[in-house]
């Protein structure tokens, strides 16, 4: 995982020497979250209390969503689940809007 706050202090540090710093986005799905897409809200909320200490460098979350939480397979002739990814499982709408509510939150809190 590369969401904690040492893990987001060793990457400022490793953009820091080059000569294009840049901030830092946080993937909250894939390795992060260990493939579950349930596990995403965990991962932001734990970003944002390194934001809210004082941790500036994270300019953004990256949030696997879709309309319905999960994910279906393609098969031929089976017909597809209006809102459901067919890549990545995904939290669904209701999930992602309380995370977006939390963020904004957080970012005020911040500033």
């Amino acid at each position: 995982t590369n969401y904690g706050a040492d893990a987001i202090a060793e990457a400022v540090r490793l953009v820091a020497d080059s000569k294009a710093a840049r901030p830092i986005m946080i993937d909250t799905s894939h390795d992060n979250s260990g493939k579950d897409h349930t596990r995403q809200a965990e991962v932001c909320r734990e970003v944002l209390r390194t934001f809210e200490d004082g941790q500036g460098a994270v300019c953004g979350l990256l949030i696997e969503s879709n309309l319905a939480a999960g994910k279906q397979s393609w098969k031929p002739d089976v017909p597809l689940q209006h809102g459901v990814s067919i890549t990545d499982a995904c939290i669904g709408w209701d999930e992602t809007e309380t995370l977006l509510d939390e963020i904004a939150d957080s970012v005020r809190r911040a500033r």
